[in-house]
């Protein structure tokens, strides 16, 4: 299982851009496919609570080494430690 923790930055389709860090793992493709990959991202603590209604909604993810990928959140969680939002992948892993 390959795994990715860095700053990276949420970008929307209007080009509103939420820095934060990115937690993300991808699981070994099976069957010759791309490999499935999931994570979490943490907006910076200026960036606010992230983008507003993003449930379902598809991002760009950029990594700090300029690679992107496609992800749609699945769920945004508020806690002790900010807001989470759990993402899920498309295409292949950027990392």
């Amino acid at each position: 299982m390959a795994t990715f923790r860095s700053a990276s930055t949420l970008l929307a389709a209007d080009g509103t851009r939420t820095p934060g860090t990115a937690a993300l793992f991808a699981e070994p493709s099976r069957k010759g496919g791309v490999p499935p990959w999931a994570g979490d991202f943490r907006p910076a603590n200026g960036a606010g609570y992230g983008p507003k209604n993003a449930v379902g909604k598809t991002f760009t993810l950029e990594l700090p080494d300029g690679s992107t990928g496609k992800v749609v959140v699945q769920s945004v969680k508020s806690g002790k430690g900010g807001v989470t939002l759990a993402l899920m992948g498309e295409d292949a892993p950027p990392f």
